[in-house]
């Protein structure tokens, strides 16, 4: 499944100060920062868990998951590179 959630280009965040930044190279990986590390409950955020679990099952594409991951990750002030 991991080839089929993908991103086309990596995205790196750093989720606090004090930990290293993270390289986010497909769906499940910028699931798992959105569940643990960014408990603040935005609407950016619940778009792009839900754009998350679309890919997952299978209801849509990757790009579409990332655009969310990263307006979400802006609004955290996580965001690094994109």
């Amino acid at each position: 499944m991991t080839g089929l959630s993908r991103f086309e280009r990596p995205i790196v965040v750093q989720v606090s100060r004090h930990r290293k930044e993270r390289v986010v190279f497909d769906v499940n990986d910028a699931a798992a920062i959105l569940l643990r590390d960014l408990p603040r409950q935005t609407e950016k955020r619940k778009a792009a868990m839900d754009a998350c679990l679309r890919v997952l099952r299978g209801e849509c594409h990757p790009p579409s998951a990332r655009r969310a991951f990263v307006a979400a990750a802006l609004e955290a002030k996580i965001l690094r590179s994109d």
